[in-house]
């Protein structure tokens, strides 16, 4: 990292402003031959202050444009290296002209997340407070950025390490005491035990938070399930707000799905639209339903309709207590129109909780059901809880959490202290691998991968 790079940090697209960013050695040198300070001198400039100046692609030319610079001295920047920000409007021929610069003067286009890469490897953040800035950046709401900005300031950091803390206290006391049997240090077993059930306890709430923050940063698949013609399209497109799905009165007009992001509350579902689950009347309708059902299977849960104004029939209750397990709603479609099914006989098929009656082309109930789906999905957590966004994280910490119940099993069973001591120390290098501390390279491109340019 002896180089210095350069990037645009701001949305591609003409804007109000824009920024580029440099950082290494060099900065200041490069930025010093494109950027003329207007009323002060350069021995006037004061780290993490603004200076007002032209910028020059050539000295015998007019100035490109005018702008700000920012100077960051070392150590004390976002990646601890020399750093220097030109802010100045925002048109992309301006910018992509002052980067063009700077690597003519001898920086490098930074990689998607180098600027991030750079504050990681040289120790001002950690793993997990690098993949926080991702999802800051990319937050899908802002329940989502809220909890991002407390793990890029290092919360979930803190909470990792204090378990850390106990694990190791607990390994030091029986290293102890193995090195130097002639001092009889005592060991007790409750509170070893008290002690490896209070770091599994903090690890497994972790780990059930992932499902929520999966509804928070990716999104959760949630299937539109029923026969034809009982509405799916149309309760597709009124959740969209959209005529998103060709709906029509002929059955298998959906032959193929459609796929859908949406937000309701502070959670993302993406939601399926797919052919209705009847027997094909054509080879082509046929491979349609054979998609739905794999769809259908793999989802994170259903909106199961039925069309309310129709006596309920043996596929209606067969698909019923075939999907009536996975989480769901069971919607009564059509209730603007004489209700024909027997809705009793349809809940007793029904092993879920949740049941709405709904018009979706008069958009009957729909606020409701926008209230309900996220109520039935997604996992509720109490307020001040941690949440973990990705699955790296949740495999990781279901291995720290597998060691920990291990070596309360082996503790409890009266084996030795050597024996359930290396399954605690198993522990160690799962969590090294969450925060960094220990180093994989395939992981780390992984992560920086999903970067923008200029982060």
């Amino acid at each position: 990292m002896d180089d210095t790079i350069i990037a645009i940090s701001t949305p591609l697209g003409y804007s109000g402003l824009g920024i580029v960013r440099m950082s290494g050695p060099r900065a200041l040198a490069i930025a010093r031959t494109i950027f003329k300070p207007r009323t002060a001198r350069w021995s006037e400039l004061q780290p993490r202050s603004l200076i007002l100046g032209d910028i020059h692609g050539d000295k015998k030319k007019r100035p490109l444009d005018e702008g700000y610079l920012a100077y960051f001295r070392a150590p004390g920047s976002y990646t601890r290296e020399e750093m220097v920000e030109i802010s100045c409007h925002g048109s992309p021929v301006i910018l992509e002209e002052i980067v063009r610069l700077g690597i003519s003067h001898g920086a490098r286009q930074a990689d998607p997340g180098e600027f991030t890469l750079r504050a990681y490897l040289n120790g001002r953040i950690d793993i997990l407070q690098a993949e926080a800035v991702n999802d800051l950046v990319s937050a899908a709401s802002l329940k989502q950025a809220q909890i991002s900005f407390g793990q890029v300031r290092g919360r979930l950091s803190r909470r990792l390490s204090s378990v850390r803390r106990r694990i190791v206290r607990i390994l030091s006391l029986v290293e102890a005491a193995l090195e130097f049997p002639e001092e009889a240090l005592p060991i007790s077993t409750g509170n070893m035990a008290g002690t490896l059930e209070s770091a599994a306890a903090a690890v497994r709430q972790l780990i059930d938070s992932y499902d929520t923050g999966r509804a928070l940063a990716e999104g959760l698949n949630l299937a539109i399930v029923g026969r034809a013609n009982v509405g799916k399209s149309t309760l597709f497109n009124a959740l969209l707000d959209e005529d998103r799905a060709i709906v029509s009165p002929y059955p298998g007009t959906t032959r193929d799905f459609l796929r859908e992001r949406i937000k309701m509350r502070d959670s993302v579902f993406h939601l399926v639209d797919m052919a209705g689950l009847d027997r094909p009347a054509h080879p082509v309708e046929e491979e349609g339903i054979q998609r739905s059902r794999r769809l259908a299977s793999q989802a994170d849960g259903v909106l199961l309709v039925v069309d309310a104004s129709r006596p309920e029939s043996r596929a209606d209750l067969a698909l019923i207590k075939k999907y009536g397990n996975k989480a769901g709603v069971l919607l009564f479609n059509k209730c603007d129109l004489p209700t024909k099914i027997d809705k009793g006989k349809c809940k007793a098929a029904y092993k879920g909780n949740h049941c709405l009656e709904i018009s979706a082309l008069r958009r009957t109930n729909l606020d409701r059901l926008r209230e309900l789906i996220p109520a039935t999905f997604v996992p509720a957590v109490c307020t001040g809880e941690e949440i973990i966004l990705h699955l790296r994280q949740k495999l990781l910490l279901e291995q720290v959490l597998a060691a920990l119940n291990e070596s309360l099993h082996l503790l409890r069973q009266g084996h030795s202290e050597e024996v359930w001591a290396e399954e605690i120390r198993r522990t160690l290098p799962c969590l090294g691998q969450l925060t960094g501390e220990i180093r994989s390279d395939d992981v780390i491109e992984e992560i920086f991968s999903r970067f923008c340019v200029g982060k």
